[in-house]
C-alpha cells in the first residue's frame, strides 16, 4: 500500500479547512443580507396606480419638487466625498447621551399638547387625547442592513411594544432614518393604528405585511380626519429612495390638528417658500418640530441648516419650536452639537421659544422646561 506523503496530506486538510471557512463566511454573509430585497421595499407601478399617475407631482415616472426661488443651490464634488470619509473629528458625542425612560402612558392622551422626542426624528405628539408617532427609527442603524450603515449614538428610552396605545403613524418620507422596515414590522404587531404615509409609500408597507386597511396614502394638500383628529399632508423640498432610483415614492411634512390645537412637522426639507404657505393656510401653531440638523452646502436644497430652522418657525405662525433630526445618527459633517449651538443663537436673536429635550423627556407644550445645556457636558 503507498501511503500519502504527509505534506501532501496536509496541504489537502489546509484546503478543506479554507473552503469550510469559506463557505462558512458566504453562508454568514448571506444570513446578513437575507433581509435587505424586502428592506428596499416595492416601487409603485404608475402605469397601475391611478392616484400616483394623476399627481401633480408626479411627471416622467418620478415626483417632484414644487418650483422654488428659494432653495439654495447644492455644490456635490469631490470634496464632499473626501470630508466625509476623512473629517471626523467631533462629530460624535464624546461621554453617553442621556436620555430619559417616559412614564407608562394612560388610556387617554394628554388633553393639551404634550411631546416626547425619542431622538432623530420619531417623536410622539398627544394632542387633545388622541396620539400620533412621527416616523418611528426603532433600529440600531438607519440601513436597509442590520449589519452596516450608520449606528445609533444612544439607544432607544423606551421599547417599541410599551409605547401607549396610537391613533395614527405617520411617516414624511422613505428614508431609512424615517422609514425602517423592523420597525414597521413591530407597529404592525403591537398597535392597530394606521400608517398616513405620502403616495408611493404603500407599496412599501404592503411588502412588509402591513394590512391594507391600515394604510393611508395621501398627496399633498389631502386631508385624512381620524375622529378629532385632522391629518393633512403638505409640502417639503426634499427627494425619496431607497436604493438606486430615486424619487419613484413622495415625499411630505404633516399638519397635525386637534378640535382645537395645532402642531406641525417639517419631515426633512430644505428651506423653501412652503413654509410660508403653510403658515398662511394652516397656522397657526402650537408648537412645530423642526428639522434641524444634518445640513450642508452639498445639499443645501434638501436639509435646512439651523438659521433655516428658526426662518420656516417664523413663516409657520408656530409658538415652541421642537429642534429633531440631530443627536442620535451622524449622517452629516457637522459637528455632533453644531445644530442645537447655531439653532439657540439665531432663536434668541429673534425671540423664538424653544425646548431642547433629551431623548424620551416629555414637553408640555403650554408649560415648556427651562434650558439646562446638558448637551454641552458631553459634545
Amino acid at each position: 500500500m503507498t501511503e500519502a506523503h504527509p505534506t501532501a496530506t496536509s496541504g489537502r486538510r489546509g484546503r478543506l479547512v479554507a473552503l469550510a471557512a469559506l463557505a462558512a463566511a458566504a453562508g454568514g454573509a448571506a444570513y446578513a443580507l437575507r433581509d435587505l430585497p424586502a428592506a428596499f421595499g416595492r416601487r409603485p407601478d404608475a402605469a397601475r396606480e391611478e392616484r400616483v399617475r394623476n399627481s401633480p407631482q408626479f411627471r416622467d415616472g418620478v415626483f417632484h419638487n414644487a418650483p422654488s426661488e428659494l432653495a439654495r443651490p447644492t455644490t456635490p464634488g469631490v470634496e464632499t466625498v473626501r470630508r466625509m470619509l476623512l473629517d471626523r473629528a467631533g462629530r460624535r458625542p464624546e461621554l453617553p447621551v442621556p436620555t430619559v425612560r417616559p412614564q407608562p402612558g394612560g388610556d387617554r392622551a394628554a388633553e393639551g399638547v404634550e411631546i416626547v422626542w425619542y431622538g432623530h426624528a420619531s417623536a410622539l405628539v398627544e394632542i387633545e387625547g388622541s396620539r400620533v408617532l412621527l416616523d418611528p427609527m426603532w433600529s440600531d442603524r438607519c440601513s436597509p442592513s442590520a449589519h452596516v450603515g450608520p449606528k445609533r449614538l444612544h439607544p432607544v428610552p423606551v421599547e417599541l411594544e410599551e409605547l401607549p396605545r396610537l391613533d395614527a403613524v405617520l411617516i414624511s418620507h422613505d428614508h431609512y432614518d424615517h422609514l425602517d422596515m423592523a420597525t414597521v414590522r413591530r407597529l404592525v404587531a403591537a398597535q392597530s393604528a394606521p400608517f398616513l404615509v405620502p403616495l408611493g409609500i404603500g407599496g412599501h408597507l404592503r411588502r412588509w405585511g402591513v394590512p391594507e386597511h391600515r394604510i393611508i396614502e395621501l398627496d399633498w394638500d389631502e386631508t385624512c380626519t381620524l375622529g378629532d383628529l385632522t391629518l393633512v399632508l403638505t409640502s417639503a423640498h426634499h427627494f425619496s429612495g431607497r436604493g438606486t432610483t430615486r424619487n419613484t415614492t413622495l415625499w411630505g411634512s404633516w399638519v397635525i390638528a386637534g378640535p382645537t390645537r395645532k402642531v406641525y412637522y417639517t419631515g426633512d426639507s430644505g428651506y423653501f417658500e412652503g413654509y410660508a404657505e403653510v403658515g398662511r393656510e394652516h397656522g397657526p401653531f402650537d408648537a412645530a418640530l423642526v428639522q434641524i440638523g444634518a445640513y450642508d452646502q452639498a445639499w443645501a436644497d434638501i436639509h435646512m441648516t439651523p438659521e433655516d430652522a428658526v426662518r420656516a418657525h417664523r413663516e409657520l405662525g408656530a409658538g415652541l419650536l421642537v429642534p429633531v433630526h440631530w443627536c442620535t445618527f451622524n449622517l452629516a459633517l457637522h459637528p455632533w452639537s453644531e445644530p442645537i449651538e447655531r439653532l439657540l443663537v439665531e432663536a434668541k436673536a429673534h425671540a423664538v421659544p424653544v425646548v431642547v429635550p433629551r431623548p424620551g423627556e416629555r414637553v408640555d407644550v403650554d408649560q415648556p422646561q427651562e434650558l439646562d445645556g446638558w448637551w454641552e457636558t458631553i459634545a
